[in-house]
């Protein structure tokens, strides 16, 4: 078996592999639910109906994702379907007496990608049915998604989902927000905003709001306030603004 190079990203060593599938259309869902986190190698040991790939159904699951699902490759039992893996984990919602050991999707994600000397596999049993012991036997480790105790079953594509991203976010940590979604604009630098207290603190002495002779600790007040919200340079033009005036109203 060739092991990957050290810094071989993760998109490249991460197979999926789908066992006895019964519809389709989660087929085609799970192709979808690879591509949207960058990953293609998907493999079906044994779907249960003819023409996988090509039934109308995985298709239009697939939704975008044709190329992943003529790609996968169909095979007749597991070995074949791990064939140049050195890693693969087991996902299942039933935990076993007799399992390897358990991890969440976030610790399998970390590992994979901390190990680049990695070709893993992700294995997904039958809608109804699971995996089977002897497969969950071979796999080094069994991953369980946290879940609703009272309802812990996902969908086939919903778990596939979860494995794809948290794999994604481990390989690129920064492509997770620091902060809420939305339009920002360019941070003000600290001289805009030195210039925007000093424009305020002239507006509120001159509405006798701040005693410039007494101001105590409205200003260092003031500042701690805008410091947590991360001034924009728009914003600080509109607080200027205001400033401005304030203090044309003050000169009436």
């Amino acid at each position: 078996m060739n092991l990957p190079e050290k810094n071989t990203p993760v998109f490249n060593r991460l197979r999926f592999v789908l066992v006895e599938t019964s519809r389709s259309g989660n087929i085609g869902a799970v192709a979808r639910a690879m591509k949207t986190m960058g990953f293609s190698d998907l493999v079906l040991v044994n779907p249960r109906f003819a023409d996988a790939r090509e039934d109308p159904e995985a298709v239009a699951f697939a939704s975008g994702a044709q190329d992943v699902l003529d790609g996968a490759r169909i095979v007749s039992d597991i070995g074949q379907a791990l064939e140049g893996c050195n890693f693969a984990a087991a996902v299942s919602a039933r935990l076993r007496e007799f399992s390897p050991p358990v991890w969440t999707p976030r610790s399998f994600a970390g590992h994979v990608h901390a190990h680049g000397d990695l070709r893993a596999a992700i294995v997904f049993g039958n809608e109804r049915f699971g995996l089977p012991n002897q497969i969950v036997e071979q796999c080094n480790v069994l991953i369980n998604i946290p879940a609703n105790p009272a309802y812990s079953s996902l969908n086939l594509a919903q778990a596939a989902q979860v494995l794809a991203y948290e794999s994604r976010m481990a390989a690129e940590p920064d492509a997770a927000p620091a902060g809420p979604v939305g339009f920002h604009g360019d941070a003000a630098s600290l001289a805009q905003i030195d210039g925007m207290y000093a424009h305020l603190e002239q507006a509120l002495v001159a509405i006798d709001f701040l005693d410039a002779d007494n101001p105590k600790k409205l200003m260092p007040r003031l500042k701690r306030l805008f410091a947590r919200t991360q001034l924009e340079t728009e914003e600080v033009n509109i607080l200027r603004g205001i400033a401005n005036h304030i203090l044309k109203a003050a000169r009436r």
